[in-house]
C-alpha cells in the first residue's frame, strides 16, 4: 500500500485512485467507448502494478503513476486508449502552461527558453530523429556539433555577463540542477569567464559533505537513497560558508564514493579578500544549504537538459532520460557501477528532482541548457545495448515496472536513431566529455 504521492510542483498529497478511475475514463470517452466500470477495473490493474512496485516508505510521482497508467493499457492490449491517454497527458500540460505565469510554465518550465530552443533545433534542422538521421546521412555531422557547442558557449558567457553585472555584492555563486545536468563543467567554464574578467574565485566540493552511506535509507534490493538534500550535511555546509564569507579558515570533510564513508576535518579552505566562492550542487537552491547567506551575496545559475527533440509520432525526449543515458556512463566511468544499477537507482533520482530540485527553478537567476542534439546519437552508440538488455531483464517484473517502462521508452526513443560510435567531434573542453570520458577538465 502507498498513501502518499508527489505532485510536480513538489507538493506531497494523498494518493486517490478515483483520480486514476477519472483519467481512464477520460480516455476511454474520447475513443468512443465510455464504460466507467472498465476504467474502474483498469484503475484496479494499474493500482495492483504501482502497490508491487513502490513500498509503504516510498513516494511514488504523479510522472511514476501516469507512466504506469500507460503501460498497463498498452499490456492489457488497448492501444487506442492508451493514445488517447497519452493525449489527454498532453492537454493537461497545455492547460498548465496556459495558467502559469510568464516566466514559467507548466511543471517549472521556462516557457520563453524552452521556445527559443525549439526554434533554434528547428533552423539546424536536430529538432527530430528524422532531421539529426538526415544530417548524419549527408555528412553534416561535424558542423552539427560544432554549432551545439558553441550554443552552449554562448549561453555560458550570457551567465557569466549576469554575474559581472552584481559584482560589487556577490560574493557566492551557485550552480544548481538535478543529475547529470552538467553543473560541474558549467562551473569550470563559468569561473574562465570569471578569471579573464579579473575576478578570483574557489570552489568549494559539496560531495564530501555526504554523510556515511550505512546512514541513508535502504531498500529492499539494498540501494541507498542518497539523492535527497538530507543526505548532506546541510548545518556544516552552511556553517562552513558563513565561515568562509567571514574570513575564516575551515576544513572540510573527505567522502570516499567507493567506500561511502566520509572523514571529518581534511582539505584547509580559506577565501582571500574579494574572492569568490563557487559551489556545484544538486541542491544548491535549496534554502537550507545557503540559509545563512543574504539573498544579494548570492547568484543561482541553474543547469537542466532543456533539450527539443521529438521522435517520429511527435513524442518529445525526455529531459530526464537525457539525463539518465549521461549518468550511465558517468557512473560507469568513475562511481564503479554499471548502467543497470544506475537505471534501477533512477526512480529515487527522479522523485528528489521533482520534490528538492526543480521545484526552485524559480529561484534561479540564470537558467543554461545543457542539452546539446549531437549528443544523441553519440549516447546512442554508448548506452543502446544495456538500455536493451535492460528492457528484457525487467520485461513481467513487478518489482521492477519503473525501470523497465524507462528502459522501454529509451529504448523506443532511440530505436530508429542513427548511432555516431566516433566521438572525436566532441572538443576536449565539451560539457560532454564530463559524461563520455577524455576531458581536458580535471574532475
Amino acid at each position: 500500500m502507498i498513501g502518499m504521492i508527489l505532485k510536480r510542483n513538489g507538493r506531497v498529497v494523498p494518493y486517490d485512485r478515483e483520480r486514476i478511475t477519472n483519467a481512464i475514463s477520460r480516455a476511454a470517452n474520447a475513443c468512443g467507448k465510455p464504460d466507467y466500470s472498465f476504467a474502474e477495473a483498469m484503475a484496479a490493474k494499474v493500482e495492483d502494478a504501482i502497490f508491487a512496485t513502490y513500498t509503504p516508505e516510498t513516494v511514488p510521482s504523479v510522472e511514476d503513476i501516469q507512466d504506469v497508467v500507460e503501460n498497463v493499457l498498452m499490456v492489457n492490449g488497448h492501444t487506442t486508449m492508451a493514445r488517447a491517454y497519452i493525449i489527454y497527458r498532453h492537454q493537461r500540460a497545455m492547460a498548465r502552461s496556459a495558467r502559469s505565469l510568464e516566466f514559467q510554465v507548466s511543471d517549472m518550465v521556462p516557457y520563453k527558453k524552452i521556445y527559443e530552443i525549439l526554434t533554434w533545433n528547428m533552423e539546424h534542422e536536430c529538432d527530430s530523429i528524422a532531421g539529426i538521421n538526415r544530417v548524419i546521412s549527408r555528412g553534416g555531422f561535424r558542423e552539427l556539433a560544432a554549432a551545439c557547442e558553441e550554443r552552449f558557449e554562448l549561453e555560458v558567457r550570457d551567465a557569466a555577463s549576469g554575474i559581472l553585472a552584481r559584482a560589487d555584492s556577490v560574493r557566492v555563486v551557485i550552480v544548481a540542477g538535478p543529475s547529470s545536468s552538467g553543473k560541474t563543467t558549467s562551473m569550470i567554464k563559468v569561473s574562465e569567464q570569471l578569471q579573464r574578467a579579473g575576478l578570483s574565485f574557489k570552489a568549494i566540493n559539496i560531495d564530501h559533505y555526504f554523510y556515511d552511506l550505512v546512514k541513508h535509507p535502504v531498500d529492499e534490493f539494498g540501494d541507498h537513497d542518497y539523492e535527497t538534500p538530507e543526505a548532506l550535511n546541510l548545518d556544516l555546509i552552511n556553517s562552513h560558508i558563513v565561515q568562509l564569507l567571514e574570513g575564516r579558515t575551515i576544513r572540510t570533510p573527505n567522502y570516499d564514493f567507493k567506500t561511502g564513508i566520509q572523514t571529518m576535518n581534511v582539505h584547509e579552505m580559506a577565501l582571500r579578500p574579494g574572492e569568490i566562492l563557487l559551489i556545484d550542487s544538486l541542491h544548491g537552491l535549496y534554502s537550507a544549504m545557503t540559509r545563512d547567506v543574504p539573498q544579494e551575496r548570492k547568484f543561482r545559475l541553474y543547469i537542466e537538459t532543456l533539450g527539443q527533440v521529438r521522435s517520429a509520432n511527435g513524442t518529445f525526449m525526455r529531459w530526464a532520460d537525457n539525463r539518465l543515458l549521461r549518468r550511465m556512463l558517468r557512473d560507469r566511468q568513475h562511481r564503479a557501477l554499471q548502467p543497470l544499477d544506475t537505471l534501477t537507482h533512477w526512480h529515487y533520482v527522479r522523485r528528489s528532482e521533482l520534490e528538492h530540485i526543480i521545484a526552485y527553478i524559480r529561484d534561479a537567476d540564470f537558467i543554461v541548457n545543457s542539452a546539446m542534439p549531437y549528443e544523441l546519437p553519440i549516447l546512442k552508440s554508448k548506452t543502446f545495448r544495456f538500455i536493451s538488455n535492460c528492457r528484457k531483464k525487467f520485461e513481467g517484473n513487478p518489482k521492477r515496472l519503473d525501470a523497465h517502462i524507462r528502459a522501454n521508452r529509451v529504448y523506443e526513443f532511440l530505436k530508429p536513431l542513427k548511432p555516431v560510435r566516433d566521438d572525436s567531434v566532441i572538443p576536449p573542453k565539451s560539457l560532454l566529455r564530463e559524461f563520455v570520458g577524455g576531458s581536458a577538465y580535471p574532475y
